[in-house]
C-alpha cells in the first residue's frame, strides 16, 4: 500500500493526513467539543471506544482509500499548537473523462467563528486540485444547513442546483444544494 502523506500549510493550519501519533491532539478535539448548536452539528461525541489501536486502525484504513482512489481524508491542526480543530476529506466520484470529486468538511464546535473553516477548506481545495488532479468538486450540503452553505460560497464555490432526495441521511432521502468549483 502506497502512502499518502501530502501536507499543506497556511498562516495558522496543518492540513494533513491523520498519522498514529495524533491520536492525544485528535481525541481532544473531539473530547473538548460542545454541546450541539444545531441538526448538522454532533456536538459531544462518546469517545470511549476510540482507543489508540482503534485509532491507529483508522489511519491505516484512511491510507487504504487513498491508495485506491476511493477517499481522502485529512485533519486539520493548528500550526502553532498542533491542536486537532477538523477534518476535510474528498471522495473520488468519478476518474476518467471526469476527473470529479467530493469535498466533506467539518470543524469542531469549540472552534467556529475563528477562520479556521474557510482557511482550511481555501487550501484543502488546492490540494483537491492540485495534487489529487480534480477537474470539479462538488459539495453536498443539506437546504437547511445555512454556516455550511456560506462557507462554500465563502472559498468560491457556486450553487448548480438542489438535487432531490439525493443522499439517505436523518432516517429518510434528503434533498441537498450541490456547490461545484472547477479547476482553472
Amino acid at each position: 500500500m502506497t502512502t499518502f502523506d501530502h501536507i499543506s500549510t497556511t498562516d495558522r493550519l496543518i492540513i494533513r493526513p491523520l498519522q498514529a501519533s495524533d491520536y492525544t491532539n485528535w481525541l481532544h478535539g473531539f473530547s473538548d467539543r460542545l454541546p450541539s448548536q444545531h441538526r448538522h452539528d454532533q456536538g459531544k461525541i462518546d469517545m470511549t471506544a476510540c482507543t489508540e489501536q482503534w485509532f491507529s486502525d483508522l489511519v491505516k484504513k484512511h491510507q487504504q482509500l487513498a491508495a485506491d482512489d476511493v477517499a481522502y481524508v485529512f485533519g486539520i491542526f493548528r500550526l502553532d499548537d498542533g491542536m486537532h480543530v477538523g477534518m476535510v476529506d474528498f471522495s473520488t466520484l468519478e476518474r476518467m473523462d471526469f476527473q470529479w470529486g467530493r469535498i466533506g468538511y467539518s470543524i469542531h464546535n469549540q472552534y467556529w467563528r475563528r477562520g479556521y473553516g474557510k482557511e482550511a477548506i481555501a487550501e484543502a481545495l488546492q490540494i483537491g486540485f492540485a495534487q489529487l488532479n480534480y477537474h470539479r468538486i462538488e459539495a453536498h450540503i443539506n437546504l437547511d444547513n445555512s454556516a455550511s452553505i456560506r462557507l462554500a460560497e465563502s472559498v468560491g464555490m457556486e450553487f448548480e442546483c438542489t438535487r432531490k432526495a439525493f443522499i439517505y441521511e436523518f432516517g429518510g432521502w434528503t434533498d441537498n444544494h450541490v456547490y461545484f468549483v472547477n479547476a482553472e
